[in-house]
């Protein structure tokens, strides 16, 4: 009697446990996940765009064939606009790629050192950022300076600082998360330091004006731009957040703004060296990763390069969620594409 009582409770506490499991399955994701793959890219863009975003961008650069492009969804819902494969749209941290490259040829030309420390670039920081006499240059691009992320701290998304002094203001004399060089931590606060030490160093106004002179220019982008005060707005995408009826495309959190086709353009001369001189191609390597995602409200990212098949996909989606499930129904959505796109060429 005792044992099958036992049983009996075992089996309760199974289901029990499995109906909480069940409840807190993504269902969304796992059915993005396990449908069949459909027979184009074209087609999975638009049941993305029907079933999990407001509106998506691919942009597909392989070597040897001409660059595909792609959309579907609302480049803006309320007025009915069509998604536009040439539309701009906030990259978000995809930029720190290229900050790391700015930073790069920077020490390259001798104007800054990687291995010097914050206090000898911004003295004044010395007592309000702890660490600061020994955080690198090469631990900012690398994120593992242990500083603490200024866009964490309670109201940054509600009520971004006006300019960078004052997010920066937002982190002064908080603790380090770990002492600088222990480990990895993201942090939006490092790239918010190398942007002002770009401004000191070259006299520029902002970060952008270097990177056009050192990047875009000689790459020929003419669809890149520091902020959304460069822009005509109405070729902005729009940016949605589950749950909030209202486009906020013109909340400025601080992002570049740039054309799929821009972003992949860059994306390959990064990886294949030729935005780079020798010194500075090896210089790289040892600092910063080659691709990278993006992620602000409103709009999210991915930006690789994959060497298998020696293509660049960049996909584009405006539509974010606290929960985090629309990031992961991009992933999902991506991935398939790279597959149907290996698919489609044989490859």
């Amino acid at each position: 009697m005792k044992g099958s009582r036992k049983l009996l409770i075992i089996r309760l506490l199974l289901f029990v446990g499995t109906a909480i499991s069940l409840f807190y399955v993504p269902w969304p994701i796992i059915k993005t996940w396990i449908k069949p793959l459909p027979k184009t890219v074209e087609e999975q863009v638009k049941v993305a765009a029907e079933e999990n975003f407001d509106g998506i961008i691919v942009y597909v650069d392989q070597e040897g064939v001409s660059p595909e492009f792609y959309a579907a969804g609302w480049h803006n819902r309320a007025a009915k606009i069509p998604a536009n494969p040439q539309a701009l749209f906030k990259i978000a941290s995809i930029g720190k790629l290229y900050h790391a490259v700015a930073i790069t040829k920077l020490v390259d030309k001798g104007v800054l050192s990687i291995d010097a420390t914050l206090s000898e670039y911004f003295p004044e920081l010395v007592g309000k950022i702890e660490y600061a006499d020994e955080i690198t240059l090469r631990m900012l691009v690398q994120h593992r300076s242990g500083l603490p992320n200024f866009t964490d701290m309670a109201d940054f998304w509600n009520n971004p600082p006006e300019d960078s002094k004052a997010a920066l203001k937002l982190i002064e004399n908080v603790p380090a998360e770990f002492e600088p060089n222990k480990r990895y931590q993201y942090s939006n606060t490092n790239y918010l330091l190398l942007s002002e030490l770009i401004k000191k160093v070259t006299e520029y106004d902002s970060e952008f004006q270097y990177f056009k002179e050192a990047i875009l220019m000689p790459l020929g982008l003419e669809n890149t731009y520091g902020s959304i005060n460069e822009i005509d707005m109405n070729r902005l995408m729009s940016g949605y957040y589950v749950g909030v009826e209202e486009d906020i495309k013109t909340t400025n959190y601080g992002s570049m703004i740039a054309t799929a086709e821009d972003v992949g353009i860059f994306l390959r001369a990064l990886n294949d060296g030729s935005i780079f001189n020798e010194s500075e191609k090896a210089l790289y390597a040892s600092l910063y990763t080659y691709n990278h995602t993006g992620l602000i409200p409103g709009y999210q990212s991915i930006a690789k390069y994959h060497s298998d098949i020696d293509a660049v996909v960049i996909q584009f989606v405006n539509t974010t969620n606290f929960d985090g499930y629309t990031w992961s129904e991009m992933e999902v959505i991506y991935n398939r594409i790279v597959k149907i796109w290996k698919r489609e060429h044989q490859l």
